[in-house]
């Protein structure tokens, strides 16, 4: 690896265990998990709890992160798939970001390890509830039904070559959270109570020993976190090249829609929803092939 500023921080206490392996930033305008990162790594080395195995914070889109902006040519929440992981004369920055990324992993092998999980952290460009986005294959969906916030199944089945389908067929348990809106005050304080709950499901984390108790936890839980429900992806409204795409004003994650209701624009076309369900991740933001999604409650 050329460099280890990719390595936001590492913990352990010498006990074996289970690896939890956090990636940040994989969205260069998304720095928020990068943030709750140094924070919990500043508290595990000012208070020093006793862990079983190791956590292991990873920087995603260093370049993009730098210039504050999505991506530099693509993005890398797509470039993880088959091809491009066996492919050793990257073409793209991002497709080097991804390389780097798989370097640091293998550097914390499967039989070092009782299991390994990874918990990869976004945001979003609307105001948003927290929620997990897991791919329902391996363990991972009840991994991530022991956490308190809404659960949305299916996103890596519709779109190929996200971060969290490359680790889940790698063999490690986990999903990505979703912790707000991208320069919310709140996303940080979520990111930092998701990590800490998932050093205490994983890896024993008596999360009373740590000094921000009950605070950087309470925040998210309490204070942030919807009550658990569960939720599917039934449609992708994707934006192909040289498409003109508007999404209606005032959208919100997870908010009702109607079936008829006008949700975009896309190329002078009005696109209404053919569903009563939920409308998930509206696009609102220059970059981006993901207009939206409808998801259904389960």
């Amino acid at each position: 690896m050329k460099d280890n500023t990719r390595i936001i921080g590492e913990y352990s206490t010498n006990k074996k265990g289970p690896l939890l392996f956090v990636t940040a930033g994989v969205h260069g305008n998304e720095p928020s998990g990068v943030q709750a990162l140094k924070k919990v790594f500043a508290e595990l080395e000012k208070t020093k709890p006793e862990i079983n195995g190791r956590i292991v914070g990873v920087m995603g889109n260093k370049a993009a992160l730098e210039k504050e902006q999505r991506y530099i040519d693509e993005d890398l929440n797509r470039t993880w798939t088959e091809d491009n992981v066996r492919n050793n004369d990257p073409e793209t920055q991002e497709q080097r970001e991804m390389h780097e990324i798989i370097e640091v992993l293998e550097k914390y092998p499967e039989k070092d390890y009782s299991k390994r999980y990874f918990l990869d952290c976004h945001t979003t460009s609307s105001d948003s509830l927290p929620y997990i986005s897991v791919q329902d294959v391996n363990d991972n969906d009840s991994w991530a039904h022991k956490f308190p916030t809404y659960i949305v199944r299916g996103f890596s089945d519709i779109i190929y070559g996200a971060i969290d389908h490359y680790m889940s067929r790698t063999g490690l348990t986990g999903f990505v959270f979703e912790a707000g809106q991208h320069t919310s005050k709140a996303s940080v304080e979520n990111h930092e109570g998701m990590i800490w709950l998932a050093l205490k499901e994983a890896n024993g984390l008596e999360v009373t020993n740590v000094s921000c108790y009950p605070e950087c936890v309470e925040r998210f839980t309490e204070k942030n976190a919807p009550s658990q429900k569960t939720f599917e992806i039934k449609y992708r409204h994707e934006i192909k090249k040289g498409d003109s795409f508007k999404m209606e004003p005032g959208f919100k994650n997870f908010q009702k829609i109607k079936k008829g209701q006008l949700l975009a624009t896309s190329n002078g076309q009005e696109i209404k929803s053919e569903w009563d369900a939920y409308i998930f991740m509206p696009l609102y933001q220059s970059q981006g092939n993901d207009g939206f999604f409808v998801i259904e409650e389960q």
